[in-house]
């Protein structure tokens, strides 16, 4: 099968290669599924477990990409709750060959359906920019309605994620971005928007809850506006100021099938879009990561046509 490989991590995506690979093995509890679209985000080729499994042997040369969406082909013994022909999406393991092939193995559990009404390119931009955003808010933000919201990167795959559903659960939406953003960011929903570049953040005042996805000067000036009680999320690691009487979370995004389906239903009930920046082919996707565009969205590769 045709699949990217990572093999030089100080090269990024400028190291990756598009090679002929043996077609993955199916396992207990796994499913193979015959990828049509997959999700990449450039950083992971920063995390550790790209380069090493979880006792920190090398396991180059890997494949990366973690999001897809396609059909299953296999099942391995014990697998439950998926069948053969079936179109699913979801996240694959971060210490495993990933989605940027014709076909992945996945833990049967990291799955879920995807409705006939869903694009397979769609479905693959949902995993990681929704899980991130859905965890962020209800699970670890425990956001409520009527509550007031920061959303940093409001134009973003995670952040304009972020915002709809925030919107959509009745909170009040602020978003923030460069100022080429605005109308992109108050299309998604937010009811006002920040620029970065021109406004004052803390002109906003006080909100009950700040979600992260810049980190830096940005995410410490955030913790000055938490109300007491609220909470300052950050999906970019340990958050570097923390507010004088609310909480700092960080956290790294788990596949849960629950919140899968929770999230790909309210894209096919036309409540949530997703936000795709650039759709690629197998064959020139290494040319579309290392374009020098800057791109506001996701890029998805689309392994089948």
């Amino acid at each position: 099968m045709k699949a990217i490989i990572a093999t030089d991590q100080a090269a990024g995506t400028a190291g990756l290669k598009l090679v002929e690979r043996p077609e993955p093995q199916v396992a207990i509890n796994d499913v193979i599924v015959e990828v049509h679209a997959a999700g990449f985000v450039p950083t992971e080729l920063t995390w550790p477990s790209t380069w090493v499994d979880r006792v920190g042997r090398e396991r180059t040369p890997s494949v990366p990409g973690h999001e897809l969406a396609g059909v299953v082909t296999a099942l391995g013994y014990g697998t439950t709750g998926l069948s053969v022909g079936q179109r699913v999406f979801g996240l694959t393991d971060w210490y495993r060959d990933g989605t940027l092939g014709e076909y992945v193995a996945v833990e049967a559990r990291n799955l879920a359906p995807l409705p006939g009404e869903v694009d397979f390119a769609v479905g693959a931009s949902l995993p990681i920019s929704g899980l991130t955003a859905w965890q962020g808010l209800f699970q670890h933000g425990r956001l409520q309605a009527g509550q007031s919201i920061l959303v940093h990167g409001a134009a973003g795959a995670v952040g304009a994620i972020a915002v709809q559903l925030a919107r959509d659960f009745g909170a009040y939406v602020i978003g923030t971005g460069r100022s080429a953003d605005r109308q992109k960011a108050l299309e998604f929903g937010a009811q006002e928007f920040v620029d970065l570049q021109n406004d004052v953040l803390e002109d906003v005042g006080g909100v009950d809850l700040v979600y992260d996805v810049i980190g830096g000067d940005i995410g410490k000036r955030s913790a000055g506006l938490i109300r007491a009680g609220g909470t300052l999320v950050s999906i970019v690691g340990p958050v570097e100021a923390r507010p004088a009487d609310g909480l700092t979370i960080d956290f790294v995004v788990e596949s849960n099938r629950a919140q899968l389906d929770e999230i790909v239903q309210r894209v096919r009930d036309g409540r949530l879009r997703t936000n795709i920046g650039n759709i690629s082919t197998l064959d020139s996707a290494i040319a579309t990561f290392n374009s020098t565009e800057r791109r506001t969205g996701k890029t998805i590769i689309r392994i089948r046509p």
